[in-house]
């Protein structure tokens, strides 16, 4: 996989799930990107468990980071626990001091102005951190 771009290797991990998680992720993806369009897409974490490794947004840092679980499609914000989340979308690691996470699952619907709202603000926090 690694002669492959980014994106095309992020398309080739949701292609491996051909249930309703490769779906869900795919269409994560897309909210995602229409958020903020100059977000890098990456690839990290390849690993023998996972040779495939982790889809990953960043925009100067990881925005978010994308995973399909058993029983879920999760969205981890690595600076999550900075970010205000008026629409209350963390419903996963809320115990850390630093990271937030959105599980979604089967049917879930997705609130794609609250989501594309998260990631801007996730963008917003990486550029103060970064001057």
């Amino acid at each position: 996989m690694t002669d492959k771009s980014p994106t095309k290797q992020i398309d080739d991990i949701i292609g491996m799930y051909t249930d309703w998680r490769g779906k869900l992720l795919s269409r994560l993806r897309i909210v995602i990107m229409q958020a903020q369009p100059t977000l890098v897409e990456e690839v990290k974490w390849k690993k023998p468990s996972k040779p495939e490794g982790v889809p990953v947004w960043s925009h100067n840092g990881i925005v978010c980071i994308g995973e399909a679980l058993k029983n879920a499609v999760r969205l981890t914000f690595p600076k999550g626990a900075g970010l205000k989340d008026a629409n209350k979308l963390f419903n996963a690691r809320l115990d850390s001091k630093s990271v937030r996470a959105i599980d979604f699952h089967e049917n879930d619907a997705i609130d794609e102005t609250a989501l594309k709202t998260l990631v801007l603000d996730a963008v917003e926090l990486n550029a103060s951190k970064a001057n």
